[in-house]
């Protein structure tokens, strides 16, 4: 480290952007071309540990080898250099290219993909195809009425149905107008937005340690349960009926709040049960972060999801979803880009290192030192340090209160590691599948001197 995070350089560049737009956000500008695996430098110098990994969304770390190469052939110049419109025009080698990465780590029984740009484009088609499929289910062999095609032009029924979508209190789903309806982490993303009235379910609130709350858990879950299933029944009686339930396997913005695998087995046979479809948003849990690929395998459901949302670690968002959901005309689901041919080539080669080099298990093992560490500091500060939680390298633990959570962070930053926030008071873990277990010794070292001299 050689000055203070934001250092003189960051400060002057915040300043610069501020003029043209909003820069409040912004921690610190980055220097990226000296940036290594785990290691992010900033523009003034300071090289840090990154446990944040672009809020979650680096794979395999800064300028690995494999993936420069891929962008040094000459045969995929044209890839990078040509963004098609693929709905309409895409290349030869589309399918081909979806086949070696996306479709290769498919969820089981999802055969079916859309390619997308962000999180949150992925889950509003996802819930625009989820609505389209409870309508025609309704339909039946029917063609859409006259009265649909023209009441649908000005907004009104029948054209568009009065249907809804059951989210979770603590999810988050993203910032586009269908997404916020079921976003409920931060007021600051939803203020000012007029929004649709959708059923808002609890989420549960474990206590932990878990074994010394078991009872509790199990209670807190099943009460969880049985609201889903009272508003299921509430929002029919409305006319809003619920065509489909999105959940996180792990609320993440909204806390790194955790569930039982037996919670969202549960969940699973209560859409089943009311005919809604059942989607699970990846988009932060996927890419192997938890140890398996996608969060939701943990769970061991008999039945598979019927959409499954991803972005961040996938390099290109998008869903997948069983045929049943698939679009039944053409620009239904569709916008310009769909996605971007040079991030699925990317996504191609990120599987093979993650192959390659075990990454999946080297997860799992680093994320149990992590959360061993994290436990053991929680051992010796519980008043700084409590809740900790988390699967693979997937952790997190909640500060006493958010000055206290910003004041860590920045210790930390100023130390050399950068952590992120989430919920209320909670510190999450977000670090790059190549994260080993030195790396995890080296944070908790310097994470132990940080609480040992906390004032």
């Amino acid at each position: 480290m050689k000055t203070e995070v934001p250092g003189p350089r960051s400060r002057e560049l915040i300043k610069q952007l501020n003029n043209i737009q909003n820069a409040d956000a912004v921690n610190f500008f980055c220097n990226y071309e000296e940036s290594r695996g785990n290691y992010l430098v900033d523009v003034d110098g300071n090289r840090m540990l990154d446990l944040y990994s672009q809020i979650s969304s680096i794979p395999i770390g800064y300028n690995h080898p494999a993936l420069i190469k891929i962008l040094q052939q000459p045969q995929n110049l044209s890839t990078f250099v040509n963004r098609p419109a693929l709905g309409i025009l895409p290349p030869e080698n589309f399918t081909e290219k979806l086949e070696e990465s996306l479709l290769s780590v498919g969820p089981k029984g999802l055969g079916q993909i859309v390619t997308m740009s962000c999180g949150s484009c992925s889950n509003e088609n996802a819930f625009k195809s989820i609505f389209m499929w409870y309508r025609n289910k309704e339909r039946g062999q029917n063609s859409a009425t006259k009265e649909e095609l023209e009441s649908c032009m000005v907004n009104q029924y029948p054209g568009c149905p009065d249907y809804s979508i059951l989210s979770f209190m603590g999810g988050f789903h993203g910032r586009t107008m269908g997404c916020l309806a079921t976003t409920h982490s931060k007021a600051i993303h939803k203020l000012d937005i007029p929004s649709f009235d959708w059923p808002i379910a609890p989420f549960p609130r474990l206590k932990y340690p878990l074994e010394q709350f078991a009872k509790e858990n199990q209670d807190e879950e099943a009460h969880c349960l049985e609201e889903v299933e009272d508003l299921i029944v509430q929002y029919r009686k409305k006319k809003k009926t619920v065509a489909g339930i999105v959940t996180e396997p792990i609320q993440s913005e909204g806390g790194d709040n955790h569930a039982s695998d037996d919670f969202f087995r549960k969940l699973r046979d209560i859409a089943r049960k009311h005919g809604c479809a059942f989607l699970v948003d990846e988009v932060q849990t996927g890419g192997g972060a938890t140890g398996k690929f996608w969060a939701h395998e943990h769970w061991g459901l008999d039945d598979p999801a019927d959409v499954v949302s991803f972005s961040k670690k996938m390099m290109t968002g998008g869903f997948f979803f069983k045929e049943e959901l698939r679009p039944d005309a053409p620009y239904r689901i569709f916008n310009t880009w769909l996605g971007d041919p040079s991030k699925t080539l990317l996504l191609a080669e990120v599987l093979n290192v993650i192959k390659r080099e075990d990454l999946l298990n080297n997860a799992v093992q680093s994320g149990k030192v992590l959360l061993d560490g994290l436990l053991d500091v929680q051992s010796r500060y519980p008043h700084l340090v409590s809740r900790a939680r988390g699967r693979g390298t997937f952790c997190a633990f909640d500060a006493p209160n958010d000055a206290t959570r910003v004041k860590l962070i920045s210790q930390a930053r100023n130390k050399g590691v950068v952590l992120g926030g989430c919920g209320d008071r909670s510190i999450r873990f977000r670090p790059t599948l190549v994260f080993k277990d030195h790396h995890a010794h080296l944070f908790l070292n310097i994470f132990n001197d940080i609480l040992r001299d906390f004032k």
